[in-house]
């Protein structure tokens, strides 16, 4: 799903090793409120993990991030800019350990 133009922009910022993504989107794709996002990643009901694109994908990031029934993945530039948004979300079901993995 590409999100409109608008929604397109720097939302994601990477300094000194660190990523920072605007906790609004985490939270439209995790069904939680902003407020809620990093006490829930601070607890482990959301988790997070970054990959760093290779060859064609060089300059670009895959940020996943998961909970017990969502995952959220986002494909970003290294400016910010996020290029692809993508939520799954199986409601009172548990995420299938497939969708657990970045493939998926």
């Amino acid at each position: 799903m590409m999100l409109p133009e608008r929604a397109q922009q720097v939302s994601v910022t990477f300094e000194n090793d660190a990523i920072e993504v605007d906790a609004t989107i985490i939270a439209k794709g995790m069904g939680v409120r902003p407020e809620q996002v990093l006490e829930q990643m601070r607890s482990g009901s959301i988790s997070a993990r970054c990959e760093k694109g290779v060859d064609e994908d060089d300059g670009r990031y895959r940020l996943t991030f998961l909970s017990r029934s969502r995952r959220l993945q986002l494909i970003v530039e290294s400016s910010g800019k996020i290029l692809h948004r993508n939520a799954i979300d199986f409601g009172k079901l548990p995420l299938p350990q497939k969708l657990r993995s970045t493939t998926g």
